[in-house]
């Protein structure tokens, strides 16, 4: 079949953001998977690119890198092409290429190095800090009363894991919010409000980079930062571009996944009071409920990877050179996978979900981001007897992530 023939019945455009605006288009999804599971999506400002829509092809893509590669110079991890517009999309050209957008054997070199430093048993009690934390910031909510909470209590909680994991000063965490945001709101305008404010962004991002690559350089500690600044790759030391690629990658990765899972996921309990009184009757469905927080939340939407040589897949033909983008959010869907899928089950036992990915670029970071959300749940749990979301958040527009910008609730306390 033809790429001009292998559309639905019925096309929609995944690339607008503006799709995604006001919600997640479940039904769409639903109905491509059905009908063109494999769907070949055109683009008015670029070469059109094969929508990958079920869970089993998704797995298959991400197994294959040699086949569907994520390097920077065939593309990239983006729907646009990092090569020519930059990381961000804003025609960046100080910016290296994170490992995300590494193909093996570099991109394995890298994950030898960092995966190991975000692990439980390196982290030490680093559970135990997470728990103070959220203590603190639940501690600060008025409960009963309407808040937002995403810059209460989604927003800094990652953002202070992280300042800990980079060796940086919780004060900075306001500051990696406003840059994490810039970094993957190309199509928002309250992220993007003009190419002037985005250089401004980026200039203010690379004195933050510059001052902290070189003192870990002079003076590395057991922190990320040091071993981003001094990680080794074919016997060299990485240059400072690819330090700044890197550390975006890690910004956006350990922020947005966590924060946007545990926005999305009071909304559910608020939605399901019954899936909420039985969390805090029985603490130990936190093992099945976290899965499925971000299987059901789905913070990032796809991933994008570029076909090798020619192939099949799901019986469609890809060239050479056709960009293949793999929807994670319909992944998460899949009926052939997950029982009554739209359904939010805490005690969902079988639970493969894309929520961090798959395959060699699965989320490095994937434990600590579940422990977060388990902490947090665990100790609402201790304090909230339910959630009122008081109106309809207002959304990321983005194809890439599934986030919230406000959450504004009521804490009803237990």
């Amino acid at each position: 079949m033809s790429k001009a023939r292998a559309i639905a019945s019925r096309p929609i455009d995944l690339k607008d953001a503006r799709l995604f605006e006001q919600g997640v288009p479940w039904e769409a999804f639903a109905r491509l998977r059905h009908e063109e599971p494999v769907y070949w999506n055109p683009e008015s400002d670029g070469a059109g690119f094969w929508a990958v829509l079920r869970h089993a092809d998704i797995v298959e893509v991400s197994r294959n890198p040699a086949l569907f590669s994520s390097a920077y110079e065939n593309g990239g991890h983006r729907i646009f092409n990092e090569n020519e517009v930059g990381l961000t999309g804003a025609g960046e050209s100080a910016i290296g290429i994170p490992f995300i957008s590494r193909d093996p054997p570099v991109h394995t070199q890298y994950r030898k190095h960092i995966m190991p430093a975000v692990s439980p048993a390196r982290l030490g009690d680093i559970e135990a800090r997470i728990r103070t934390r959220v203590e603190h910031l639940v501690a600060a909510i008025p409960l009963g009363e309407e808040v937002d909470l995403v810059p209460l209590l989604s927003a800094p909680l990652p953002l202070l894991t992280l300042c800990e994991l980079l060796g940086l000063s919780p004060d900075l965490w306001p500051k990696l919010y406003d840059w994490t945001n810039a970094f993957v709101g190309e199509d928002d305008p309250d992220f993007r409000q003009s190419p002037e404010a985005m250089a401004a962004t980026l200039a203010d991002f690379f004195a933050f980079a510059s001052e902290l690559f070189e003192a870990r350089r002079a003076a590395p500690s057991h922190d990320i930062a040091s071993l981003l600044a001094n990680v080794e790759i074919r016997g060299e030391k990485i240059a400072f571009r690819d330090f700044v690629g890197n550390l975006i990658l890690v910004l956006v990765g350990a922020n947005e996944t966590t924060r946007n899972s545990l926005s999305h996921t009071v909304q559910r309990f608020a939605e399901s009071p019954d899936q909420w009184a039985m969390l805090r009757r029985d603490r130990r469905l936190l093992k099945t409920a976290t899965p499925e927080m971000v299987r059901h939340a789905s913070p990032v939407l796809h991933m994008r990877r570029t076909a090798m040589a020619d192939t099949e897949l799901g019986g469609r033909k890809i060239a050479k050179g056709d960009k293949v983008v793999l929807w994670y959010v319909s992944g998460n869907r899949d009926e052939t996978v997950f029982d009554a899928p739209d359904r939010f089950d805490i005690t969902r036992a079988k639970n493969p979900h894309l929520g961090f990915g798959s395959g060699q670029h699965v989320c490095v970071g994937s434990r600590l981001a579940e422990m977060q959300l388990r902490v947090a749940f665990d100790i609402l749990a201790d304090r909230v007897m339910s959630f009122e979301v008081i109106r309809s958040p207002r959304r990321f527009r983005s194809n890439f992530l599934n986030g919230l910008k406000n959450l504004d609730v009521i804490l009803r306390p237990a």
